[in-house]
């Protein structure tokens, strides 16, 4: 029996890491694409009200059209502002690539296949995957919104 095999994972604090850092990630996804599609489709909702406004004869239209129109740019800016699809794609990347490394570790498969110390291996691979991404993170936060370093 193989050592990633016979390893035991509810007990194991390296397996436990990898479902924490799954858990966070799978979270963290979620959490950013009910924000981007809950903003994104109350912008577009705003943005298509105002022609059919301005079109009208209502009394105070303009007033509505105004009040949409900053409606939409502050939606706009708050999307920009919390990079919500950025994060939503990178967080979802991140979590499948652990997963992966999750699945073909239990298999005893690709890089886990015929080693010694499997586990060992599984922990750089898992903290290198959270390490580049925490890289990404730290670089676009250091980005001005037109992209350029602060």
């Amino acid at each position: 029996m193989s050592a990633a095999a016979g390893a035991n994972p509810a007990f194991d604090p390296i397996f436990e890491r990898l479902e924490e850092q799954i858990g966070w990630y799978d979270a963290r996804s979620r959490s950013n694409m009910r924000w981007y599609k809950r903003l994104k489709l109350s912008e577009i909702g705003s943005a298509a009200i105002i022609p059919l406004l301005a079109a009208s004869h209502i009394p105070q239209a303009a007033i509505a059209t105004g009040l949409l129109g900053v409606v939409v740019t502050v939606f706009e800016g708050m999307l920009q502002l919390n990079q919500f699809h950025e994060n939503w794609i990178r967080y979802r990347s991140t979590c499948e690539s652990l997963k992966h490394e999750k699945y073909i570790y239990l298999a005893n498969a690709g890089p886990y296949a015929n080693l010694e110390k499997p586990r060992a291996l599984l922990a750089e691979r898992v903290e290198s995957l959270v390490s580049q991404e925490h890289a990404k993170w730290a670089t676009v936060q250091q980005q001005d919104p037109q992209g350029k370093q602060a």
